[in-house]
This record gives C-alpha cells, structure tokens and sequence, in this order.
C-alpha cells in the first residue's frame, strides 16, 4: 500500500473520530483535536502489542500490518512533520516520549522502532515512589514541546505507583496566512449559537478573492497559509454549513466518506462578496480511550493479553493501556494561527464548482475547521467554533 492510501486511511479514522467527538452532547462547546497526535500514541502501542490486540489496533486503524503502519508513520514524521520556518514556511514541532519503570528494561526491538520510527525519546523513572514526580516530567515535557500552549497534559489522577509506563506526543504548529488581514478592519458583528441567542464578536475581512465553493447545504473556505521554500502547502479549511443550525449535519458528511474532505476542496479563487470570519481562541482536552472504547477498540485497554512486546520481563503480559490524555489548543487571528495538541497514554499494570458569480462567505454561526496539508492530505487538527466568544 502506498503512503496516498494510507494517508487516505489515516483520514477517514480521523473523520470518524471527529464524528463521535463533536457529536456527542456533552461536547456541545468550542473543540480542537489532533487526530494526528492520537494515531501516533495507538501507533506506538501497536508497535507494543502482539495477538488478537494487535489485530485490533491495525485494522482500527486501517493498515494491514505493524511493518506496514511503521513506515507510514517514519515517512509522516519525517515528511509532513518536519519543522517549516527554516524554508519560510510555517513552525512545526513534532516530539514523542516514552518513560519507563526503572526497573523494567524495554525490549531491543521496542527501542529501535520508538527511536528511529517515532524519534522517541526514552526514558527510566520511579513510578513506585515518585509517581508525582514523573508526571510533572511529563506535562513540563509537553509544555516546552507546544511552546508554553499545553499545560497539565497529565492530571494528577493519571499516574501512581501501578503505572509502569507512560507514552506520550505532542505537535505544535504555527502558520502565517498567504494573505494576512488588515487589523483596522476588524469589526465586531453578530454570532448566532445554537440556541438562537447572539453574541457579538470581532471578525476579520477583506475585499480579495477567496478559495471559496459552494456545496450542496454547505460552503468551504480554504485560506493558505505561507509557504515560500517549504513544499507542503498547509491550509485551513472552514466548512460553514447554510444552515444556522447544521453543524452536525456537516459532520455527520465529512466522515461519511473517506475521501469527503479531498473531494471537497476548493482549488479556484472567487470573487467575494460580504466576507466574515470570527477570532477565535479554544482550549480543549478529554480522555479519549472513551471515545476509542466507543468506536469498538477495546482490547489495548482490557488487560487480556498485554502489551507484551515493550519489556523484557512476564510483567509485560499485565501491562495494559490505562487511559489516553490528549489536550490541543488553536488561536486565529489577523496573522495567522498558532495550534498544539498533546497526547499521552498511560500503561498500568457530490460537489457544485463555484461559477463567475460573487459569494458571500459570512461565518456567524457554528461551522467546523481542519488544518491538513494539501500537498500529503494528512489532516493535523480538526474542531468546532461553536461560540468564538468563549476562551
């Protein structure tokens, strides 16, 4: 299978795990995730796993086998998440940890696929006595690697003297738009929530063209950010559903399809006409072995046949995937967008083209976002303004 199909899969679990995050009520607020960042933590603990376990994580994540989904996730580390701004492009930061029991010593084959698949960094610590201690290490090696933006990835429930490992990743990115905004032109307007109530909140515009089509019930916005030298072309995209109320329904088509978001790109520039979109700022976190458990992949976390494949000890056969912490946040504004999200795992023991004519694109009202890379497809962060007053 070559890197497109996998990229192609690798989408459609981030699709369906967007579907299950935004659409449960209980999330009924401003959300931003990484699905990016939870593949490479199931990845590694695919790369743990053996068995029926293991069977489970690679068909959930739509690859055929741990070979297979290794070299997918080098070239996604070394190609996609590779740091821009030293060819003009936007900042990038991609990092992985894994901190160990000190008294457990990790399998040679675990090691070398963290370290040259993952560039993982790895780590000994004593989670028997020190178990406080380790996960400030952890949420202070998540801060430093999101630029300050994710705090406390780990609560303090998270770790104790049972927890024999932890896994964790984190991706920071920050991305100047192609065509900035003119801050003297911003303006407060009217945003309407879902309630029918309104809350008035600043919006960017300008009067040159956009990459704007329209679809049936929905628009799409792409707005580029700056590339110069650096090859991959990084977007964000603004799915605006034409209904006040049809947030749901726009995220109900995305992960309908696996290829929804590529067969729904606008590629030409339009003439606008009224042109609003909010400032926003959302912090989000949530345990998302829920979520996983909820899409059917339940085995890494029962315990039954372990993660085997990480230590050199039959202990390995009692560690299991505890729980999964992920946090991401994303700040848009006249300049461009600043994003991060961190992950980590603890171990316990049918489209129209727009014509010549003008389009509106006003976003007053919920809609949802992806940042993705269009060159490789690999989508990086998903989420939804539901209120941009709220941050």
């Amino acid at each position: 299978m070559d890197i497109h199909q996998f990229i192609k899969h690798q989408t459609h679990v981030s699709t369906t795990l967007a579907n299950t995050i935004l659409n449960n009520k209980s999330n009924n607020s401003n959300i931003v995730f990484s699905p990016l960042s939870i593949h490479v933590v199931l990845g590694l603990i695919a790369t743990s796993s053996k068995g029926q376990t293991l069977n489970h994580l690679l068909a959930f994540l739509k690859t055929n086998t741990i070979d297979d989904l290794n070299a997918f996730s080098s070239q996604i580390v070394s190609w996609v998440l590779a740091d821009g701004s030293p060819s003009g492009g936007p900042r990038l930061s991609f990092a992985n940890g894994v901190w160990v029991e000190q008294t457990l010593s990790l399998k040679h084959s675990f090691k070398k696929v963290a370290d040259t698949v993952f560039n993982a960094v790895s780590s000994l610590v004593n989670f028997k006595t020190k178990a406080a201690e380790v996960a400030t290490e952890v949420n202070l090696w998540a801060e430093k690697q999101t630029s300050g933006l994710i705090k406390d990835i780990l609560p303090a429930v998270a770790v104790n003297n049972s927890t024999r490992l932890i896994f964790a990743n984190a991706i920071y990115f920050k991305g100047a738009w192609s065509e900035k905004f003119d801050q003297s032109k911003t303006k407060d307007f009217d945003f309407q929530l879902l309630d029918g109530s309104k809350v008035q909140v600043p919006f960017m515009t300008t009067k040159n063209k956009q990459l704007v089509c329209e679809y049936d019930g929905f628009k799409v916005l792409g707005l580029p950010y700056f590339q110069s030298q650096d090859k991959r072309q990084f977007t964000m995209y603004f799915y605006l559903p034409d209904a006040k109320d049809g947030l749901s329904t726009i995220i109900e088509k995305i992960s309908s399809k696996s290829d929804f978001l590529e067969s729904h790109i606008p590629s030409e520039k339009v003439q606008v006409g009224k042109f609003l979109i909010p400032k926003f700022k959302i912090a989000f976190g949530f345990e998302a072995s829920k979520t996983l458990k909820e899409l059917g992949l339940v085995l890494p976390f029962s315990g039954e046949e372990g993660l085997t494949e990480i230590v050199d000890s039959v202990m390995g056969e009692d560690l299991y995937v505890s729980s999964i912490y992920h946090k991401s946040f994303v700040e848009v504004n006249e300049e461009g967008t600043e994003a991060a999200s961190a992950s980590a795992s603890g171990v316990a023991f049918g489209s129209r083209m727009v014509d010549d004519h003008i389009v509106d694109f006003v976003a007053d009202h919920p809609f949802l976002f992806v940042i993705r890379d269009d060159i490789s497809g690999v989508v990086l962060f998903i989420g939804q303004v539901i209120d941009p007053s709220v941050i």
